[in-house]
């Protein structure tokens, strides 16, 4: 069995729920960091992960271990990556780029794409408005008030469905994920990104086991074959996202086919998120959860 879902809260529902069973999950940190501490997620045998010696840690965290697996015991990254615009070049004008505020720009009313999920939507406020990601309840309203503002001129909310409207060009602005963007790319060659110079999200997806794991030591052995050359290598390909395996991002016919997809791949999943201000989502109180998603709500209405 093998399923996919358009973010990390519609996941949670329904392992939440009881609407699926399976062996190995992929969740961000921050949903990670909220099923630990939910008694969702198994404690990962490492002997039956030798392969993660290739994974670059360091790079991701310095000398900590994760932040939203504080033991490391629950998790071992998969990717990793960013939050940027994607914009159609043969649209928007050059000197409107550089900012979290193109997505407000009424210019480009009627062409512009908003995240369909709560963390990511508050975010590009958040960031625009000089604001933490992790700002507390003052801020979130303000932020709330930033989107509503954004309303009127946004054409839709959404997630999975930017590929086709992106693609095919019925919109022109969107903010997504950098990997994501070298999928659209390579169906429109009129698509760029930029990450904006007030900063953005850095995120992990990390490979788990749910409690509901009816074959943890198989998902283990799994999760180490997902680490090996051959395999990391062909779904970083397939996939475009960073990946931390050091048998990837150092392997020379990787890097090639990655340059040949977009001159710029390697700069932007590598390097440039370096060099720019990032944040990491921070798993919320659950009081906090609830107040965010009341103010989702009355975003939606």
């Amino acid at each position: 069995q093998y399923s996919t879902f358009d973010s990390n809260e519609t996941m949670y529902a329904k392992l939440k729920n009881g609407g699926i069973t399976v062996d190995v999950v992929i969740p961000s940190d921050y949903m990670i960091a909220r099923m630990i501490t939910e008694g969702m997620l198994r404690k990962i045998n490492k002997e039956n992960v030798p392969n993660l010696e290739y994974v670059n840690l360091e790079m991701l965290f310095g000398d900590d271990d994760p932040y939203y697996d504080p033991t490391n015991e629950y998790s071992v990254p998969y990717t990793y990556g960013t939050v940027g615009i994607i914009y159609n070049t043969t649209r928007v004008s050059k000197e409107d780029i550089g900012s979290w505020d193109l997505m407000w720009n009424e210019k480009y009313k009627g062409d512009i794409l908003q995240f369909n999920n709560s963390r990511d939507a508050f975010m590009t406020a958040q960031l625009l408005l000089g604001y933490s990601v992790n700002s507390d309840n003052e801020e979130w309203v303000a932020a709330l008030n930033k989107l509503l503002e954004q309303k009127e001129i946004v054409q839709g909310y959404v997630m999975d469905e930017i590929f086709n409207k992106m693609e095919n060009g019925s919109a022109a602005i969107s903010a997504y994920y950098a990997g994501d963007f070298f999928t659209m790319y390579g169906d429109n060659e009129d698509l760029a990104f930029f990450y904006p110079k007030e900063g953005t999200n850095i995120y992990v997806d990390a490979m788990c086991i749910p409690t509901c794991s009816q074959n943890p030591e198989l998902a283990e052995r799994y999760i180490n074959f997902m680490l090996s050359e051959d395999a990391a290598i062909a779904n970083a390909e397939y996939i475009c996202y960073a990946s931390p395996n050091r048998l990837v991002y150092e392997n020379e016919e990787y890097i090639a086919a990655m340059e040949e997809l977009h001159e710029d791949a390697m700069s932007i999943l590598y390097n440039d998120i370096f060099n720019i201000k990032t944040e990491y989502y921070y798993n919320l109180s659950p009081e906090q959860l609830e107040r965010v998603n009341e103010l989702w709500e009355e975003l939606k209405i």
